[in-house]
């Protein structure tokens, strides 16, 4: 796990909640095929706060520690990271495609 727990609500927030917890922890944002992807360091904990942010949405907590927000849907979302992995799998197989 990465920084500490966030706050309780009636408490105010310190430095290392501020820089280590979603979405404020975040390095970077970047939109790919749809998905907003958080840069971060960042753990299941956070997981609820995006998903207060995003109602709604998949919420999906990358093998880098991003969090990504997916649209909803009827199937569990997996990373983007690995879609693009198979996708580029597929082109050096089908190079004309």
């Amino acid at each position: 796990m990465s920084g500490p727990d966030l706050p309780a609500p009636d408490q105010p927030f310190d430095i290392d909640a501020w820089q280590y917890r979603w979405p404020s922890g975040t390095e970077k944002a970047e939109l790919y095929d749809g998905v907003l992807v958080f840069s971060g360091k960042f753990d299941e904990r956070d997981i609820p706060t995006a998903q207060g942010a995003f109602p709604g949405r998949h919420i999906v907590l990358n093998d880098s520690g991003g969090i990504e927000i997916h649209p909803a849907g009827k199937t569990p979302p997996r990373s983007i990271f690995e879609t693009f992995i198979e996708r580029l799998a597929q082109r050096e197989n089908n190079p004309l495609r």
